[in-house]
């Protein structure tokens, strides 16, 4: 995961998956622009092994975020963006810089499946484990990248057991997946949201202090270790 070479920046003037725009407009009498980007909706999920009392999460590199911390260092490489000319990175940082613990997730792109589909999906190819619709819990939905994409995403909760597990996950290479499943012990799981050394979404902590409200309460007592 962390074998990262060979990095080149260049302008981005096609994509699959964003498109930039300049939106003019104006508010209470003044003129205003605001530039954003459309992006797919998409889907997350809390998922919990009741077999071992963990918390199902996801690793991978992000390449945005291993930028943010190369511009930190090297902030030479961003003074001309437009230029077409690729930009070597001569001196890259290592990838760990770039690597995080997410919810298991995934973009809204298919139009024939509920998103309760989509999250099962998502929980097989990225997790192994099988899931059947009906055993997801919609948690809520919330507007992501206010200020940049605007895009919604919608948390789902999911619980699993070993037998359910049929693969290993890692996501689909075909797409440039690379992913490592982790588990976080239950007893383990609010020090690891807060813990600011484990780069992590703010949909792992706000998921993780969901649980310890409204899941939590109910687990038999000698399933809850105090943190």
């Amino acid at each position: 995961m962390e074998a990262i070479e060979e990095l080149a920046i260049q302008p981005c003037t096609s994509s699959l998956y964003l498109r930039p725009f300049r939106l003019c407009y104006r508010q209470n009498g003044t003129k205003k622009f605001w530039d954003f980007m459309r992006t797919h909706d998409s889907v997350s999920i809390l998922i919990f092994n009741t077999s071992r009392q963990c918390f199902v999460v996801v690793k991978q590199f992000r390449p945005a975020v291993y930028m943010c911390e190369l511009e930190r260092h090297h902030p030479e490489l961003f003074e001309n963006p437009d230029k077409e000319s690729l930009s070597r990175v001569e001196d890259p940082l290592p990838a760990v810089v770039g690597v995080t613990y997410e919810l298991c997730a995934g973009i809204v792109d298919k139009p024939d499946l509920s998103l309760e589909e989509i999250a099962c999906e998502e929980i097989l190819e990225e997790c192994g484990y099988r899931v059947p619709v009906t055993n997801l819990r919609k948690i809520t939905s919330y507007r992501s990248g206010v200020g940049v994409t605007g895009s919604r995403q919608t948390l789902f909760y999911a619980e699993v057991t070993d037998q359910m597990r049929t693969g290993e996950g890692g996501g689909q290479p075909e797409e440039g997946e690379l992913i490592e499943v982790v588990e976080i012990p239950l007893e383990d799981s609010m020090k690891f949201a807060y813990d600011e050394t484990f780069p992590k979404t703010m949909g792992v902590i706000f998921s993780f202090m969901w649980f310890q409200t409204n899941i939590a309460p109910k687990l038999p007592k000698n399933k809850i270790k105090a943190p």
